[in-house]
């Protein structure tokens, strides 16, 4: 690991939480340079939804490359683009009666929200935008301004500029409708926020604890989008390509957004952002908003093979049937140790253990680590304990991963209490 510390930057995060050289990796398995093996409950942050080198991914892109295919093609019109403009319509957008122009952005999630945002703006002629408590959207100037957790934001370099808070779903508790609050600040013209262009939400917010909108909550969201012509983006980033149980997390609300972000998982590993508008939103000049990377041509390939696994029915069935074997082995394990006190959230293939005491989720963490999982947490001061298995991932290995995750928490559990006794004594 010396390399790391002597040449890489001490922003590095992940490769501190899992301390090894990782060397190859198949479907929801890695291995590190020593030939440890490892089972992945974190799938590169919700981008590795169709699991590492996915074979069928895989063989699709070396055939590519075999062929002298277009890689670099700015946004240039290519084979690949069209098969996957093509793959798209049929397959998602069609069958859900979804009418989206595409706009492809750039290669990361981030570039997709300034896009969203730029172009919000620009057709409602308002510049303020309204985001909800514990919201991530991102690290660039624009998508920092609507990114609530205050580690990432500091205003010796980035500016709130033009964005309000109001308090997601469930913030106060479920005895409060933060729609309702919002509709009193939105008609109070004393209240301090300006009608804004454009509200940015998650349906499921993941970096922010894996917090759940109900649908009912997601329905008077758009209403109320409708009764002030404001413009509802949905940013499906990390919880869109299939992570809740259908390809895009607002399905099971019955909405339709004005905008939806994608990226991560759309292009199956590889660097892939667009953004979905209705086309009447599409004012746009040609050229207005540009990018040296919109056209990586590799990943669009990539993406139009891992979009038949949506031509099946079954494939979401599968999806939601293991998030149910999660949700049912999680809650076993929280009910097992009442003195974890564990708050269990979650939707399909997407769940966190909350903690009381912030600093048990990265302990548990740590000791998954190793004993051969890898494991993220979530939340402001990471007190959640996030499951982000790949969609495809096995039955046996959710089960394998689940007894470590169990003996962790009895390992942490023993630890801390070995700790008190020593104090005690």
């Amino acid at each position: 690991m010396r390399i790391f510390e002597e040449m890489e930057s001490e922003v590095r995060g992940y490769i501190r939480s899992f301390p090894t050289v990782f060397d190859t990796a198949r479907g929801s398995e890695m291995f590190d340079e020593r030939g440890n093996r490892y089972i992945d409950f974190f799938a590169g942050a919700g981008t590795l939804n169709y699991g590492h080198n996915n074979p069928a991914i895989k063989q699709t892109l070396i055939e590519y490359l075999q062929n002298d295919g277009i890689i670099h093609g700015l946004d240039q019109a290519t084979v690949a683009k069209k098969s996957l403009l093509q793959k798209l319509t049929d397959t998602i957008l069609a069958p859900r009666s979804l009418e989206y122009k595409v706009q492809f952005t750039g290669p990361t999630g981030t570039n997709a929200v300034e896009t969203a945002l730029k172009l919000a703006r620009m057709v409602k002629q308002r510049s303020n935008v309204i985001a909800f408590t514990n919201a991530y959207h991102g690290l660039t100037m624009g998508s920092l301004a609507i990114t609530g957790n205050s580690f990432y934001r500091d205003e010796s370099y980035g500016m709130r500029y033009n964005s309000a808070f109001v308090p997601f779903d469930g913030y106060f508790g479920q005895g409060v409708n933060t729609i309702d609050y919002l509709r009193r600040f939105l008609k109070d013209q004393s209240s301090g926020i300006d009608l804004p262009a454009a509200i940015i939400v998650e349906t499921v917010q993941g970096e922010g604890g894996i917090h759940v909108a109900s649908d009912e909550w997601l329905r008077d969201l758009e209403s109320l989008c409708r009764e002030f012509d404001i413009l509802l983006i949905v940013d499906d980033i990390q919880m869109g390509n299939g992570r809740t149980g259908t390809f895009f997390s607002f399905e099971r609300a019955g909405i339709t957004p004005d905008m939806v972000t994608v990226s991560k998982s759309i292009g199956a590993g590889l660097p892939l952002s667009l953004l979905l508008m209705r086309p009447e939103l599409d004012q746009w000049k040609p050229g207005e908003h540009t990018g040296t990377f919109r056209g990586n041509n590799l990943a669009f390939v990539a993406a139009t093979k891992a979009l038949e696994y949506w031509d099946a029915p079954d494939f979401a069935d599968g999806v939601r049937h293991k998030g149910e074997i999660f949700k049912h082995g999680l809650q076993a394990i929280v009910d097992k140790f009442p003195a974890i006190e564990g708050d269990l959230r979650g939707i399909g293939m997407v769940w966190g253990i909350e903690f009381t005491d912030p600093g048990f989720a990265a302990a548990v963490s740590e000791e998954a680590f190793k004993r051969g999982l890898v494991i993220e947490t979530a939340g402001a001061n990471g007190q959640v304990l996030k499951f982000l298995a790949a969609l495809t991932i096995e039955e046996a290995l959710i089960a394998e991963g689940l007894n470590i995750i169990e003996k962790a928490i009895e390992d942490v559990l023993e630890k801390r209490k070995a700790l008190r006794a020593g104090r005690l004594s």
